[in-house]
């Protein structure tokens, strides 16, 4: 039996990598999704598109989440086509290379924008309709970086951390609402950001090669099936950080 049957879930970020694959597997545990995206239209419809072929509803929707009337146009559209949020997987994320100790103002405002305030943006915007449901899964999606500082660099570390703050804030507080708030931390998982971004040589990780978008996804799904684990971070680094 599909545990999510019916549940309606929203991935921002959700045209390629990480966020691809944690909204077909959401699809695969039968969640109706909407695939959110800020530039790759063609991508997110190829993604809506394997949804239907699951049998799923699925509904892309352009919107920078670190823009607060950019987030509140996406809620309002995804509950008209699809109906109220009650799974929400805050994936979106950019990394940037810059020398350590060089970092610019901007660079970091674009990190802390996109990494962290678009989290605390979507999250605020879905908790009403999970709260008057009294039944609600959220995951951010956040790095190994945040306990490791990572090989960005620490603006990146410290946005990512930012959302282990945000998890466990939010956990706290719905603890007895039918709401769970957790993280899921990757490390040098095989996406374009990893590839290309960053050229990470899958032979310099521990076990010799990059983690797959889809291992990642399947803790996703976990999470969003189970009701009694909250304000946890899940590390899926193959052993980088270990607890």
């Amino acid at each position: 039996m599909n545990a999510l049957n019916g549940k309606i879930a929203l991935v921002t970020g959700g045209s390629r990598g990480i966020g691809r694959a944690c909204a077909l597997a959401l699809a695969q545990a039968g969640a109706e999704v909407a695939v959110n995206y800020r530039e790759r239209q063609d991508a997110a419809r190829e993604v809506c598109l394997l949804l239907e072929r699951l049998g799923r509803r699925a509904f892309p929707i352009q919107a920078d989440v670190s823009q607060s009337s950019d987030v509140s146009r996406m809620i309002k559209a995804v509950e008209r086509e699809l109906g109220t949020i009650e799974i929400l997987v805050n994936n979106a994320g950019v990394a940037r290379r810059y020398p350590w100790d060089q970092v610019p103002e901007e660079g970091w405002d674009e990190i802390m924008n996109t990494n962290l305030k678009s989290a605390f943006l979507v999250t605020q915007a879905v908790l009403p309709g999970m709260r008057a449901r009294k039944w609600g899964r959220i995951i951010n999606i956040s790095s190994s970086a945040a306990a490791t500082g990572g090989v960005v660099g620490p603006y990146y570390a410290a946005s990512k951390a930012g959302l282990l703050g945000l998890t466990h804030g939010y956990a706290s507080l719905t603890l007895k609402e039918g709401i769970t708030v957790n993280a899921v931390a990757p490390s040098l998982i095989e996406t374009d950001m990893a590839r290309q971004d960053l050229r990470v040589d899958p032979k310099t990780t521990s076990i010799g090669r990059l983690g797959t978008p889809e291992e990642v996804a399947e803790v996703v799904v976990l999470l969003a099936k189970n009701g009694y684990i909250t304000g946890q971070t899940l590390y899926v680094n193959a052993g980088r950080h270990m607890t």
